[in-house]
């Protein structure tokens, strides 16, 4: 059973907090089953944005599991916000959570796939 968002956003957030990282909810969604999108920025200024990967790649073993995608990397922010405009009019009850993971790469924290 796949736990809520709202308890998978909480526990993702302390765990950046416990790797002395930051976290924000930018915009809180629907608590049970919104889909969460990831900002992480880097010291530079630099964001990338992750988001729900396709139903095609996650592991039939641990379907519970919430498998992320890489959408675009090292953009300015002007470029992420304007792809997640896009995201909330599509579905309004999405999640967005910006990160700064610090030392810890971002792969430790949530699982990333690529296409």
């Amino acid at each position: 059973m796949r736990v809520t968002t709202d308890l998978f956003v909480s526990a993702l957030m302390r765990r950046i907090f416990a790797a002395g990282g930051f976290a924000a909810v930018v915009k809180r969604g629907a608590t049970e089953a919104g889909a969460v999108f990831i900002v992480s920025r880097d010291r530079f200024g630099e964001a990338s944005l992750f988001g729900p990967a396709p139903q095609t790649s996650y592991d039939p073993g641990r379907p519970e599991e919430r498998r992320f995608m890489r959408l675009n990397e090292g953009e300015d922010s002007a470029a992420v916000d304007r792809r997640l405009e896009k995201e909330v009019r599509f579905d309004p009850d999405v999640w967005v959570v910006e990160i700064e993971a610090g030392q810890t790469p971002i792969e430790e924290l949530i699982a990333v796939v690529t296409a």
